[in-house]
């Protein structure tokens, strides 16, 4: 009995207050905490479709003036990649490590300036398996770095006198999505102690170009809200990108040994990355652990140099778009 008089003291307050009991309900509400893990199920086969898409700009004399001669020295192309994937969850421990089969069902590369076959394509048809802990975290990548390896011999041309010559390839950008699934949830410091809304934390992220190299992007994700969905509980998780201060030595490197680059970014050099900027959102769902989709888009501005001694410094502008959405039965 006191309990209930407790209970209908503090709604009467606030209906005084101009706070009925519908928004009691949602400011206790924003106190919870939401609890974001994986939820493996053996035997049961997710489906993403992955997309990866840059529009690139190279500026050969960002210091000309004139518009129409910048213009006319201005260098436009797009190249993307989709990927359909499935991950079946083959030994399930929900308190240790889960072992899963990726099965990267398609890959098919589009170029504005090339028809030729590209390397990442050679990932069609093939599997790896990981080992995965109930956070996303991925404890394992033996296999998948192998297969990337693999892949990244397939990206050079045969050997002739000059040496090993290897073409533009989106290589990388399997790795941007491969490599760092459920990053927003598995780099959570503390998951088990929950995570409230506007609560935020970092990580980082890789940064795929159409040149070589090793790239990070400082990301700061921040849970927004939790939405109601037929589907459940939607975790709405935002990401603001900024370069990176150094990368992981852990990340995987599809190349080894020495080689040049073949078409204008072999033929560029010193590429000094100027700034990274951008953001993100996903949707997690928090009732059945998984992703349902993540949109990330962002801005990388590099400045480059010409050999030969000739004078200029091209600057390389690059819009990239990385997209998964989980594909029904």
């Amino acid at each position: 009995m006191i309990k209930k008089l407790i209970i209908l003291t503090i709604l009467s307050f606030s209906i005084l207050a101009g706070c009925g009991p519908k928004n009691l309900l949602e400011e206790l509400s924003g106190k919870e905490k939401a609890f974001l893990t994986i939820d493996f199920h053996e035997g049961q086969t997710l489906r993403y479709r992955f997309t990866s898409r840059r529009d690139i700009t190279i500026d050969w004399d960002p210091e000309q003036q004139n518009a129409e001669r910048r213009n006319a020295t201005t260098n436009k192309s797009s190249e993307s990649v989709e990927m359909v994937v499935a991950y079946t969850p083959i030994e399930v421990d929900p308190y240790g490590l889960t072992t899963i089969k990726a099965n990267y069902e398609s890959v098919i590369v589009k170029r504005s300036d090339s028809s030729q076959k590209d390397a990442v394509e050679y990932f069609s048809g093939k599997t790896a398996v990981f080992t995965a802990g109930p956070t996303g975290k991925i404890e394992d990548y033996s296999q998948l770095d192998s297969l990337i390896k693999e892949i990244g011999e397939k990206a050079f041309l045969p050997e002739i006198d000059r040496g090993r010559i290897k073409q533009q390839d989106m290589i990388c950008d399997f790795v941007a999505t491969q490599w760092f699934l459920w990053d927003s949830v598995s780099s959570i410091e503390k998951a088990s102690e929950g995570l409230r809304i506007g609560q935020s934390w970092t990580s980082k992220l890789s940064v795929p170009t159409p040149m070589v190299s090793r790239q990070a992007r400082q990301v700061t994700y921040k849970l927004e809200e939790i939405r109601q969905s037929e589907k459940g509980r939607l975790a709405v998780i935002s990401g603001s990108y900024d370069k990176a201060d150094s990368v992981p030595r852990s990340w995987p490197v599809p190349y080894f040994g020495r080689f040049q680059m073949s078409g204008r970014f072999g033929f560029l050099s010193n590429y000094k990355f100027l700034d990274i900027n951008g953001s993100g959102e996903e949707l997690f769902n928090i009732d059945m652990g998984r992703t349902e989709e993540y949109k990330q888009q962002y801005e990388v501005i590099i400045q480059s140099s010409i050999p030969l001694g000739i004078r200029g410094n091209p600057v390389i502008n690059i819009e990239q778009t990385l997209t998964m959405k989980i594909l029904e039965d």
